[in-house]
């Protein structure tokens, strides 16, 4: 039994010696499988190549270099060619879009170089003439003529009156009293407008003197529960307020906010033949906390039916230039001297208050 081990053993160990041959020769081999000594020769083979990549990169120098000299040999050739196609036409086609832009200006300003050649050819060609054409359809001339400069006569003053009114506002379910007296003497004047109800009135009051160009108000007062007051400085020439708000320059022909329905009424009579429909007329309109540039317009005569009777009156509305701007339509009366036979004062929201004019007292200079 002890010999017929030993083969088995001797076997064993060869086996074993064979297995760890075959482990040195596989720890020598690359990291990829499957390669045989053909694909190992290939391996060396690849090896070399890579030895002659620098002689392949020195060989493919020259070739670059000798490639962009053939690619720019020809650009260059057409580009001249191409330059100097062009450069006859591009001055004659620059010229004609400089004088349709803007004339001669742009023909100067676009391009100095090019200045010479383009001169001749807008001065050749007509377009500038037709392009200031329509510069006198841009300002348009018939607007400014239409505002008409004051023209005032004392034959235009009305005589001291006192106008009654029926009142009616949206606010109000009912009808209120107002009141308009108006007097002058000895080129004094004094205004006062009125109305309320219950015993609860907002009087607004203007006195001042009558110059050359008609009313010059020095005070102009608003009072309801307590008083403010516009005070008008004509040497210093400026308006201060008793509410401290800033004061306003005062500009020539100033009216107040009552004092304006007298010179209005005043310089209708004095010319009426000027103030046709769409006439406008812009004073400075001075209120108890600020000043502001009242624009007028003229507008048609028209028949009113009022409660003191049915009367003609020539409508004149204030336009609102601001957004919380009050609209005011007057409608002035010939027959009342042209003071006002209807006020209507409407709120940007709408609430609105209307004077109609009832019935004629007759009034003085206190």
């Amino acid at each position: 039994m002890a010999h017929a081990k030993t083969p088995l053993k001797a076997w064993l160990t060869l086996s074993l010696a064979v297995l760890l041959l075959h482990l040195a020769l596989l720890q020598t081999m690359p990291l990829s499988l499957g390669h045989t000594a053909a694909d190992r020769s290939a391996l060396s083979f690849t090896t070399r190549t890579l030895t002659t990549e620098p002689v392949a990169h020195k060989v493919a120098m020259p070739t670059p270099v000798t490639t962009p000299v053939t690619t720019i040999k020809p650009k260059p050739k057409p580009v001249a060619k191409a330059a100097a196609r062009p450069l006859p036409p591009a001055p004659v086609d620059a010229a004609p879009a400089m004088s349709t832009d803007g004339s001669a200006p742009s023909a100067s300003a676009d391009g100095p170089a090019v200045s010479e050649p383009a001169l001749p050819e807008p001065a050749s060609a007509p377009a500038p003439p037709t392009e200031p054409a329509p510069e006198p359809e841009s300002a348009p001339a018939p607007p400014p003529p239409r505002d008409k400069a004051p023209s005032f006569s004392n034959n235009g003053l009305p005589g001291s009156v006192k106008l009654v009114y029926k009142v009616e506002a949206n606010k109000f379910p009912y009808s209120l009293n107002g009141e308009l007296v108006w007097a002058h003497a000895q080129g004094h004047y004094l205004a006062s407008l009125s109305f309320g109800a219950f015993g609860q009135t907002r009087t607004q009051t203007s006195r001042g003197l009558i110059g050359a160009d008609g009313l010059e108000p020095e005070r102009f007062a608003d009072k309801y529960r307590s008083e403010v007051a516009a005070h008008f400085n004509r040497e210093q020439g400026k308006v201060t307020f008793s509410a401290n708000t800033p004061q306003a320059a005062l500009l020539s022909g100033a009216q107040d906010r009552l004092s304006v329905l007298i010179q209005l009424a005043s310089l209708v009579a004095s010319a009426p033949e000027r103030f046709t429909a769409g006439t406008t007329l812009t004073l400075q309109t001075v209120g108890p906390r600020d000043a502001d540039l009242w624009l007028f317009t003229v507008g048609n005569l028209e028949a009113l039916t009022l409660p003191g009777g049915i009367v003609q009156g020539l409508k004149i509305t204030r336009n609102p230039r601001q957004a919380y701007d009050q609209q005011m339509d007057i409608w002035l009366a010939p027959t009342l001297g042209y003071l006002p036979a209807r006020i209507r004062i409407t709120d940007a929201n709408g609430d609105f208050i209307d004077q109609k004019w009832a019935s004629s007292e007759a009034a003085s200079m206190p």
